[in-house]
């Protein structure tokens, strides 16, 4: 008997969300319900993936063109999904990914590039790949940067001005009322506890779907 094919989950929101405390919450959660996970993110996940992360995120003065960004973003993808999100998928391993595809339409996109580009290219690294739930960490632009201020050390998409924040914001709850089934929007205006609680709701009720889905 073959194994069952595991689950792909990608969470995403803008600087300040407080994905990286969800992301504790969320392998907690799993691992109570006796689910084998793998956590890994983007841009990184693999060692080309990582030394790519540590270009984009910090390119100092000599900034990268666009569509360069862009195609760096899908390279490191598309190893990502070749080495590390479809082989544990395969070994009925759940597969946790800090940011995934509509991380690019949603920074990129602010950028300028097309969304229609980014689609083209999304489809034809990705064949159709796709998450099978998304958890959106959405609060507003201001509260996120007065968080981010209080961290100290910025990335370059951190330090990037408010306008462009709200361009990356509005992108992303754009593409979640466009796929209201796969992309969960959780309030991360509230305290930590709240958007923890919400978070478990949003993933016990996933696991239950796709616990009832097997047994059939």
């Amino acid at each position: 008997m073959s194994m069952p094919r595991g689950k792909f989950i990608s969470i995403e929101g803008g600087d300040g969300a407080g994905k990286s405390t969800q992301l504790e919450v969320m392998a907690a959660t799993l691992a109570a319900q006796g689910i084998d996970y793998v956590m890994t993110r983007e841009p990184g996940g693999t060692p080309v993936g990582e030394i790519l992360r540590k270009l984009l995120l910090n390119q100092g003065d000599q900034r990268l063109a666009e569509d360069t960004e862009l195609m760096l973003m899908f390279a490191a993808r598309a190893q990502h999904v070749k080495a590390v999100i479809e082989p544990a998928l395969q070994a009925g391993k759940w597969v946790v990914s800090d940011r995934f595809a509509d991380a690019s339409f949603a920074y990129q996109g602010a950028n300028g590039i097309s969304l229609d580009r980014i689609a083209g290219l999304s489809d034809w690294v990705l064949q159709g790949f796709a998450p099978d739930m998304t958890l959106l960490f959405d609060l507003s632009v201001k509260q996120g940067f007065a968080r981010v201020n209080q961290r100290g050390e910025q990335d370059r998409f951190e330090q990037e001005p408010l306008s462009y924040k709200e361009r990356v914001r509005q992108i992303y709850l754009a593409r979640a009322a466009a796929e209201p089934r796969r992309i969960r929007v959780i309030d991360a205006s509230c305290d930590i506890e709240a958007v923890s609680a919400q978070v478990r709701t949003q993933l016990l009720a996933f696991i239950d779907v796709s616990m009832q889905r097997k047994s059939v």
